[in-house]
């Protein structure tokens, strides 16, 4: 398994787009309230979760990707 490290903002974010997420999706799987309110919000906060929580998701894997030095050989040389 690869180890991924992250600070306490970061990880924060993290979480909070997940449970936006994860929230919107409740919602639309409950009976709880209006349905037309309720679809409305959950479609809103399964959105804004999910759409926030890919860009995070990318920095904080490139940042714990490890950086290949660029090659200044050349062939032939």
């Amino acid at each position: 398994m690869k180890k991924i490290t992250a600070n306490l903002p970061e990880l924060i974010l993290i979480v909070g787009t997940r449970v936006l997420l994860g929230g919107g999706i409740a919602l639309l799987l409950t009976d709880s309230m209006d349905k037309k309110d309720r679809r409305l919000l959950g479609w809103t906060l399964a959105l804004v979760g999910a759409v926030t929580t890919v860009p995070l998701a990318l920095e904080l894997l490139a940042e714990n990707c490890p950086k290949k030095p660029l090659s200044t050989s050349h062939d032939g040389d």
